[in-house]
């Protein structure tokens, strides 16, 4: 790889969203000329597919974020490359079915964001021994995974965690009442991390109430446990609620709305999604985790491209899938986003402008934080 494409990389997928994207999402694949599968190794020169499997479009980042940087990315240190797109909408046996067209088609490198990670295994060794290489992309999918890039994801439930944790405090007593938590898929690896993560903070430190697994992070089944959670305990009682992600918080913070939950009562999140960082400013959430794509995005590119020229993968740690012990990875840390620093994340890294954060609606909470 040149050392002046490596280092406009950045430069790249900074005007990614402006980039079109190879290939269509659902459940189609793209690009296939003749069917074969995957030689050992390609060249940057020459150009060879590098298949990009994402799980689902529900959460904003996947279609906005993810994808358009991890194509750009490819393209600027392969502009002959080839990217070969499919989303799983959140189907895992969709996504097994996209492997294999991706491999008759003569994917030589796949970037898979698993939909289940375990259900995936066989279809990623099906890949290796076609002599493709798997990167596991955000989550660590199962089977013989050639690389993986993430974040901290235990630091991620940790941090959810200790900010639940100061804001109960903040009013009193942290067992004067009891929290909720609701986790995210239990199909997710990342979702058992997280919730590892917030129990190592919160166990003994309050009661828990009410917990629940919520299958695909739905939103709508959020909102049904927070309902029934405040039901059972009382929402005049709940002084705190552990929600994995933005998109569950959004779920339950209606609930809390409509239960009768104290207005102002914690609500934590995760993935810095607009309408949470909306609901901070409003005061109907107390934090999110932001999680920076671009780099993960990097990272995935530089270990395609590598591993489709033959090229070692260096990590910044190792990881254990259950299949291979040694897994090279590159691990991001993750930020706490609270009302007053999101300028200086979120905003600062063009993830989201102050534009599109401070709609009428929010106006008003905009400018009293400053944001303008």
């Amino acid at each position: 790889m040149k050392a002046q494409v490596i280092g406009g990389l950045l430069a790249v997928l900074a005007m990614a969203t402006a980039c079109g994207t190879a290939g269509q999402s659902g459940g189609g694949s793209t690009g296939g000329t003749a069917p074969g599968s995957p030689s050992a190794i390609g060249t940057v020169e020459q150009g060879f597919k590098i298949g990009l499997l994402l799980p689902e479009s529900k959460t904003a980042r996947y279609e906005k974020f993810d994808r358009p940087y991890i194509t750009a990315g490819i393209k600027a240190l392969c502009p002959k490359c080839e990217v070969v797109y499919n989303n799983a909408n959140q189907d895992p046996n969709l996504q097994q079915q996209q492997v294999d067209t991706m491999l008759t088609n003569g994917v030589k490198v796949l970037i898979l964001d698993a939909v289940d990670a375990k259900a995936i295994a066989g279809a990623v060794k099906k890949a290796t021994d076609q002599g493709a290489k798997v990167i596991a992309y955000d989550r660590l999918a199962g089977g013989p995974v050639d690389a993986y890039t993430s974040f901290d994801n235990i630091q991620v439930g940790k941090m959810q965690g200790q900010a639940l944790l100061d804001a109960v405090k903040a009013g009193g007593d942290p067992k004067r009442g009891p929290i909720v938590m609701i986790n995210g898929s239990p199909t997710d690896p990342n979702a058992g991390d997280f919730k590892k993560g917030a129990h190592s903070v919160l166990d003994g430190q309050v009661t828990i109430g009410k917990e629940y697994d919520t299958p695909d992070w739905s939103p709508d089944q959020a909102n049904t446990e927070a309902n029934g959670a405040f039901t059972a305990l009382g929402a005049q009682n709940v002084i705190g609620v552990y929600a994995a992600n933005d998109g569950m918080a959004g779920g339950i913070a209606k609930a809390m709305q409509n239960s009768g939950v104290k207005p102002g009562t914690p609500l934590t999140g995760q993935d810095a999604e607009l309408a949470g960082i909306q609901r901070i400013l409003l005061g109907t959430q107390t934090m999110t985790i932001y999680k920076p794509i671009k780099p993960e995005a990097r990272n995935a590119a530089e270990m395609a491209i590598a591993l489709g020229t033959g090229e070692d993968v260096k990590g910044t740690a190792t990881v254990n899938n259950g299949t291979n012990d040694s897994i090279p990875a590159q691990i991001i840390p993750p930020i706490v986003v609270i009302k007053q620093n999101i300028d200086d994340t979120v905003v600062k890294d063009g993830f989201w402008t102050v534009k599109e954060i401070c709609t009428p609606q929010v106006q008003a909470a905009c400018k009293a934080a400053g944001l303008e």
